[in-house]
């Protein structure tokens, strides 16, 4: 397991985490937060679905991209924020279940850029896991004080 250069990287992670209303809407949960990992879990609900039924692509990639930047953002100096600069996601399989599960791990982790892989599971009734999808991330690294906020 890497080791984080920040030792409140997992409060800064959970409040990046709440302080997102899009993850509220789909009612997104963060369920893992280690050096280089994070883990988020999505319920199913008729309200993020497409029309046949399926997790909808873009809650499939909001879920992966959220997963991927908090991934990153566990690696960073304290007083760090992380933008995603660009993804790509390939769909394998239909998002059905009764959640999908998003894992974002780093690749490598730069000061400024910092590369994550993302896994997105379809979960069934049974807590099986089918991947339906897959994708790579660049994040970029920026101070908390040039976000406005």
């Amino acid at each position: 397991m890497k080791s984080a250069p920040n030792p409140t990287f997992a409060q800064d992670v959970r409040r990046s985490f709440a302080d997102q209303g899009a993850l509220r809407l789909i009612g997104a949960e963060l369920v893992l937060v280690e050096p280089g990992h994070c883990r988020i879990r999505v319920p199913y609900a008729e309200t993020i679905t497409q029309h046949h039924g399926f997790f909808h692509g873009g809650v499939v990639g909001m879920a992966a991209d959220v997963a991927g930047g908090l991934a990153a953002m566990t690696l960073c100096e304290a007083g760090m924020e992380v933008l995603s600069v660009e993804y790509k996601i390939n769909f394998l399989a239909p998002g059905r279940g009764v959640a999908i599960v998003a894992a974002g791990h780093v690749v490598r982790s730069g000061r400024t850029l910092l590369v994550t892989r993302m896994e997105v599971d379809a979960i069934d009734a049974a807590g099986h896991g089918t991947c339906c999808a897959v994708g790579q991330q660049t994040i970029m690294a920026v101070p908390r004080e040039r976000m406005g906020r």
